[in-house]
C-alpha cells in the first residue's frame, strides 16, 4: 500500500494524484477514477481539518466481494462520539457543508468507519471500476479478509506479503516477513507465496518446510501458516519466526505459537498448534513491524467492523515505525 502523510491542506492534492494513479492502473475509466477522485479528496481534506496526525492509506482489493481501489484515512486525534451523526450531510463541527464523509459513503461499494473518543478516526471506501450498488436492501456483503500492508517510510517496496486461499473446508493464510527490508526482503517474501500457492491445499507444517526448503536462495524470512478447517470448527498454525498469530473469540485473545528460526537458513523444529475457531472468531496475523503488545479491547465494537478496518487501526495504533507493517485480518462470513 502507499502511505500519504496529511496533515496540512497542501497535501490534500497528493493524496488524490495518488489515488488517481492506483485506478488508472488498474483500467478504471475517467468516471471512474473521478469517483476515486472525490474520495480521496474528501478522506484527506477531513483529515486536514479535524485530524491529528492524518495518514492515507491506498491500495488494491481482490476478494469475493470483487476487486478495486481501496483507500483507508487515518488519524489521531479526538474522533467522535457519535458516528451516526458524523455521517449525517449537514452536520459539521469545522464549518464546512457537512457533506465530507457522507459523499465518500455515497462514491464507494463498501464503506466502513470506527472512532472512539480520544482514539482518532479511522475510515475504508473500496471503489470498483463501475458504480452499480447491490439492487436489493441486503446489506453489501462482508468480505472474509483484509489487509494492510505499508513498506518502511523511504521504501518502493515491501519486504512483508500475504496471501490467502480458499479450499473446501476453510481457508490458508500465510503471512511472510523477508528479513530486513527493501527489495531483497522483498524478494523473500515473494518467494515465501510462491511456494505457498504450490502448496496450499497441504497442512500448515509441510506448507512451512517446502517454504523452508524454497528459500534457501534469498535472504531468508519469518513466515507463518493459518488453516482454517470449518468441519472442526479448527484452526491450525504454524510459525517459523516473529509473525505473530492471534484468534479473538467473543472478546477473549488467544495468542498462538510461532517458534524460532528463520526460513530459508534455520528452522530447527516446525510444529503445528491447534486453536478453535468459530464464525464468531477473528484471526490477526501480523509482522514484526506491528508491536506485540496490540490489544482491541479499548476499541468496544471493532470486531464487527470491516477486517481491513480492523487491520488499519491494528496498523496505525501498533505499528512500529521501524520496519514494514502488515495486519491480516482473517473471519468466516457469517452464513
Amino acid at each position: 500500500m502507499i502511505s500519504v502523510p496529511v496533515t496540512e491542506a497542501s497535501q490534500v492534492a497528493d493524496a488524490r494524484r495518488r489515488a488517481t494513479g492506483v485506478a488508472q492502473t488498474l483500467g478504471f475509466d475517467e468516471t471512474a477514477a473521478g469517483r476515486v477522485a472525490i474520495v480521496a479528496t474528501e478522506l484527506a481534506t477531513n483529515l486536514v481539518k479535524y485530524g491529528t496526525n492524518g495518514e492515507i492509506l491506498l491500495g488494491t482489493f481482490e476478494d469475493e466481494t470483487g476487486m478495486g481501489v481501496e483507500i483507508i484515512a487515518l488519524d489521531r486525534g479526538a474522533g467522535v462520539a457519535d458516528v451516526a451523526d458524523a455521517l449525517r450531510d449537514g452536520h459539521s463541527t469545522g464549518g464546512s457543508s457537512g457533506t465530507g464523509l457522507g459523499a465518500v459513503r455515497r462514491q464507494s461499494q463498501a464503506f466502513d468507519i470506527a472512532a472512539w473518543p480520544g482514539r482518532g478516526l479511522a475510515v475504508l471506501a473500496r471503489i470498483s471500476s463501475t458504480a452499480s450498488k447491490s439492487a436489493t436492501s441486503q446489506p453489501p456483503q462482508v468480505p472474509r479478509f483484509g489487509a494492510v500492508a505499508v513498506p518502511l517510510r523511504g521504501e518502493a517496496v515491501n519486504g512483508d506479503a500475504y496471501c490467502i486461499r480458499p479450499h473446501n473446508d476453510g481457508w490458508t493464510a500465510l503471512v511472510a516477513d523477508g528479513l530486513g527490508h527493501g527489495p531483497q526482503a522483498a524478494q523473500a517474501s515473494e518467494a515465501a507465496v510462491r511456494v505457498f500457492r504450490k502448496h496450499e491445499q497441504e497442512a500448515p507444517s509441510r506448507i512451512l518446510a517446502a517454504i523452508h526448503a524454497g528459500l534457501g536462495h534469498t535472504r531468508g524470512g519469518a513466515v507463518s501458516a493459518a488453516r482454517y478447517e470449518s468441519g472442526r470448527a479448527m484452526l491450525v498454525f504454524a510459525g517459523i519466526g516473529n509473525v505473530a498469530g492471534a484468534v479473538i473469540t467473543d472478546g477473549v485473545t488467544k495468542r498462538l505459537v510461532s517458534l524460532p528460526g528463520t526460513a530459508g537458513l534455520v528452522a530447527r523444529r516446525i510444529q503445528e498448534f491447534e486453536q478453535p475457531f468459530t464464525r464468531r472468531s477473528l484471526l490477526v496475523m501480523c509482522s514484526d513491524g506491528i508491536g506485540t503488545s496490540w490489544v482491541l479491547d479499548g476499541y468496544p465494537g471493532i470486531l464487527a467492523a470491516h477486517p481491513s478496518l480492523i487491520a488499519a487501526v491494528i496498523y496505525r495504533d501498533f505499528a512500529r515505525g521501524r520496519d514494514d507493517a502488515m495486519v491480516l485480518v482473517v473471519r468466516e462470513p457469517a452464513p
